[in-house]
């Protein structure tokens, strides 16, 4: 199981992923699932992914070779060379459904979900920050700030935490505080969600230091976190008045 998250917010844009791919007793598995699909001066676009591996890796590995080029052009179609992230999206999904049809008869007949759904979230040139989720088919929704995050895989346990805390106008720090705490709750809640969990931390302000950084099994501060968290939901829960009809 995976769990995805990406957080969009007025100070910039927050996407976690988790590396859990198989959790037993004695067979855990780890897979990075946060993806820098293109990188250069004028785009960065990252992309988190959950479901079946080896369609990821197909729409992956299409994505970098790039698609077929269309009858007026010569060239293939990458993500090097979009003109926007709504593009971008675009040509994620296309990459996504064709993979999906190449390879699901084949999964199907053995019984194996070929499903996939990715978090596609960057720039490109100057424009703003922008996080879409890309289904399974190919189709996309994008994230707006009345509702300023998405998610995948494993999203109910971590799901309350963010829409309790996380607003537009949510600070950047804040927001990836908030996040963790959503892993937190999700990998109490399931062990098939688990550490190193992989960060990228973009500014809307492009003059500002892009933040990446993998959270190990024996990250200090994500330690402290997930003790202060518990710690404080049992003080808030203690506070809370006795139901009158107990008493």
């Amino acid at each position: 199981m995976t769990y995805c998250a990406g957080m969009l917010v007025e100070q910039g844009l927050v996407m976690m992923a988790d590396t859990r791919t198989n959790a037993g007793v004695d067979d855990i598995s780890v897979y990075r699932k946060l993806h820098i699909l293109a990188r250069s001066e004028d785009r960065l676009i990252v992309a988190a992914s959950s479901g079946n591996l080896s369609v990821t890796q197909l729409v992956l590995s299409r994505l970098e070779e790039g698609l077929e080029p269309l009858i007026d052009d010569d060239e293939s179609r990458t993500l090097a060379r979009v003109p926007s992230m709504f593009r971008a999206a675009e040509l994620v999904g296309e990459a996504v459904a064709a993979a999906r049809k190449d390879v699901g008869k084949a999964l199907s007949a053995e019984n194996i979900d070929a499903g996939i759904s990715m978090l596609v979230g960057g720039r490109v040139g100057g424009e703003k920050l922008r996080l879409y989720l890309i289904y399974s088919a190919g189709n996309f929704i994008e994230c707006h700030s009345d509702a300023p995050f998405l998610q995948i895989g494993e999203t109910k346990y971590g799901k309350p935490i963010l829409d309790r805390a996380l607003q537009w106008n949510t600070p950047l720090d804040e927001a990836v505080k908030v996040g963790l705490i959503s892993f937190d709750s999700t990998m109490r809640s399931n062990l098939a969600v688990g550490r190193p969990l992989d960060i990228i931390v973009i500014p809307s302000d492009p003059k500002q230091p892009i933040i990446e950084r993998r959270i190990g099994v024996d990250d200090p501060y994500f330690d402290d976190l997930s003790a202060r968290w518990s710690m404080l939901l049992g003080e808030s829960r203690a506070i809370i008045p006795t139901p009158p009809f107990m008493q």
